[in-house]
Formats: structure tokens, C-alpha cells, sequence
């Protein structure tokens, strides 16, 4: 029989802290490149993710049937690391990763000379890579408006082509701060490139061996955010973060003020949470998560829970995770009085782009408990 477990705090006063670990978007592309580059470097403060874990040992392991689970990111890059490379490897996922486009991906590896084929259902994962049968070419064209995964995927291999590499995106791009993320690393380790208009090229180059130390990850730093908001007072000292971030979910830190959450950097690695009652919190929130999709999540909850309003777009990757996590936010929210809605069109004729609606707050009584809850540290139940 299950047993339920309460949570409370008697002040709904909250302090503390946490010492965040890596970023995992950070930590594959560092193992990604050391993987490509002639001489190995260490990469310092990974993310213990799963994700992460898999891109290790998947890369470790090289040959032969390479399942990277839920792991969307590492199945991926390594369909671009293998691409390219002798022998066969037959890369596969979990159930859900199966039901995870991958076309448009594989139809750039094959334009440019690869040989991956499909083993189950045309454009989704398993699929066997085999040694190419010509060297790579050296143009493409992607849609930048499905996954900047696939781009970053791309360009991570680029420079190791003889005659490199020239990507024209077409689109509208998502998730852009990844891209530029993606740059930044690669030219950390030597690679430079030239991006104009929708072109971004890069000529034949070596990856150079460099330690890399990984910042810490501002998708598991926004929890604490909403800790923090949902409190009525608090004080949450987060280590690890840097304020120079590459990150697009850094953009958590802008948003803080309109859900009565203060900031203060106590140096360039510590960030430190404040709130005080009463706090002023904004009734409305409009917000385009285009470019950091992976906080959405997030602020979902915390609206709901402050009883904030909000009009949100920019989501439209989200259908694609590890599960469609917008669907899954509806039906969370929903039991809890909270309901996040998509927009009929005919209200939004001037702008093309799909809106979702929020309203209502978090009602929080007579919940029924589905499954037990253990925790060690704070609990974050809408963590994905």
C-alpha cells in the first residue's frame, strides 16, 4: 500500500545553499569535440545526468548496438559522430526516443556522403550506420526551425571534412543561443567559423587539446527560482553558475523580478536569491521561450502557483522531448485548478506564430497523492 508523504513549511520561509552541477547541453558538446580531437583533454565538473552518462559511455563503446535511451541530444550528435567513420553501428533509444523525428538529420549526413539507414520506421531512430563510401561534401542545407541539435550535430563534424564545411539554414531558427553555444565551444578548442546571413561555414581545421572546466546548469539552477517565488520569504545562495553564461536558460535570472524573486551576484560563480514579504509580483506574463524552450516547464508551474497569468509562444519543440511536455504540464496544472490552453488562431490573425494561454492558481487541497515522494534536499516534483 502506498503511503503519502507530506511536505510543509510552517513559515514558508526557505534558505540555503546548493552547489549546482554541470551542464549537461555544456557537458555533451565538450565530450562530442574531445571525441573528434587528435588529443585528449579533461573535461572538468561534467553533468552526472543521464544524458551525459550515456554520451560517455556510448562514445567509450564506439562499435556495435549503441542504445542512448531517453537521451535525445546523445543519440543525436553520435548519429553525426558516426556518420563518417569505418565500420557499422546500429544506434537505437528507448520506446519514446523511437517515436523522435530524426529525418531531417540523416537526410543532411546522407546529402553529404553517409550511409545511415532506417531499421524500423522511415525518419525515426534505430539506425544502422555504415562507413561511408566517398568523402563527406561540403554543402548542405537545414531546416534551422525543427532542432538546433541537428545544426550543432553538423557542426561539431564540420571541421574534420577535408574541404569543411557550409551550412545554409533555412527558417526560422530555434533554441539560438545552443548554436551560438555550440560556436563558442568549438572555438574555445580552435575552430573558427564565419556565419553571414543564413550561411555558416567552416573551413578544414584541427580541434585543439584544451581542459574545459563546465559551468553549472541554469535549467536545474531554475528550479530554485521558483523555490524562491513560491516561498514567502527567501534566501538561496546558487554556486557553480557563471555570469557570462553561454546558456539560454540563463534568461531566468531577467524574469525573476516580475515573480518578487531579487538577484545579486556575490561574485562571477555565485548567485544569491532573495524575496521578502511582501513582494511584488507581476499579475501578467508574456513571454516567447524561442530561444531557452527547456525552462518552460518552469514557468508554468511557478505562474500557476502565484496565480500569475500568461501568454506564452515559442514551445513548439516541446511536443519532441523525452515526452510531449506540453500536454504533460496541462494535465499537471489541471489538477490543481490550472489551466494552460493553445490559442485558436483566429484571435492571433496578424501573427503566425502558436500562443498558449494560462490562467488561474494553484488550488492545492484534497490532491490525491499518485505515487510516494522521497527526498534528501528540496523536493522539485515538476522536474523533467
Amino acid at each position: 500500500m502506498r503511503k503519502a508523504v507530506k511536505l510543509s513549511s510552517p513559515n514558508q520561509r526557505i534558505q540555503g545553499t546548493i552547489v549546482l552541477g554541470g551542464s549537461k547541453s555544456i557537458s555533451n558538446r565538450a565530450l562530442m569535440i574531445r571525441a573528434l580531437c587528435p588529443k585528449p583533454f579533461e573535461v572538468i565538473n561534467a553533468s552526472v545526468s543521464d544524458d551525459t552518462l550515456a554520451m560517455e559511455r556510448l562514445l567509450a563503446q564506439g562499435e556495435g548496438v549503441l542504445d542512448a535511451g531517453h537521451a535525445g541530444t546523445t543519440l543525436r550528435f553520435l548519429t553525426a559522430y558516426f556518420a563518417f567513420k569505418d565500420g557499422t553501428q546500429h544506434l537505437t533509444g528507448s520506446d519514446r526516443m523511437q517515436q523522435r523525428p530524426i529525418q531531417a538529420l540523416v537526410d543532411a549526413l546522407n546529402h553529404l556522403g553517409a550511409d545511415i539507414r532506417y531499421t524500423k520506421q522511415e525518419g525515426y531512430p534505430p539506425l544502422d550506420i555504415h562507413a561511408p563510401q566517398k568523402s563527406p561534401g561540403h554543402r548542405v542545407q537545414l531546416d534551422a526551425g525543427i532542432s538546433s541539435q541537428y545544426i550543432s550535430a553538423l557542426l561539431m563534424i564540420a571541421p574534420t571534412f577535408p574541404q569543411g564545411l557550409e551550412i545554409q539554414l533555412t527558417g526560422t531558427a530555434v533554441s539560438e543561443p545552443y548554436l551560438k553555444m555550440t560556436l563558442n565551444m568549438m572555438s574555445y578548442f580552435g575552430v573558427s567559423h564565419q556565419w553571414k546571413d543564413d550561411i555558416i561555414s567552416i573551413a578544414p581545421q584541427e580541434y585543439q587539446p584544451r581542459n574545459y572546466f563546465v559551468e553549472a546548469d541554469w535549467s536545474s539552477a531554475s528550479y530554485y527560482f521558483s523555490l524562491a517565488a513560491l516561498a514567502k520569504e527567501a534566501d538561496i545562495i546558487l554556486k557553480g553558475l557563471s555570469r557570462q553564461s553561454m546558456q539560454g536558460d540563463a534568461a531566468i535570472e531577467a524574469l525573476a523580478p516580475q515573480f518578487g524573486v531579487e538577484t545579486t551576484w556575490i561574485d562571477d560563480t555565485q548567485l544569491r536569491l532573495s524575496k521578502s514579504a511582501p513582494a511584488s509580483i507581476s499579475p501578467f506574463l508574456e513571454y516567447d521561450f524561442i530561444g531557452q524552450p527547456d525552462i518552460a516547464q518552469t514557468v508554468f508551474i511557478l505562474c500557476g502557483g502565484l496565480g500569475m497569468q500568461g501568454l506564452f509562444t515559442g514551445l513548439q519543440t516541446l511536443h519532441l522531448k523525452e515526452t510531449d511536455r506540453i500536454q504533460a504540464c496541462k494535465a499537471a496544472l489541471a489538477k490543481v485548478g490550472v489551466v494552460l490552453s493553445k490559442v485558436p488562431a483566429r484571435f492571433m490573425k496578424n501573427d503566425p506564430r502558436e500562443f498558449y494561454m494560462q490562467d488561474g492558481k494553484a488550488e492545492y487541497q484534497d490532491i490525491p497523492v499518485l505515487k510516494p515522494m522521497t527526498t534528501t534536499a528540496w523536493p522539485c516534483p515538476w522536474h523533467h
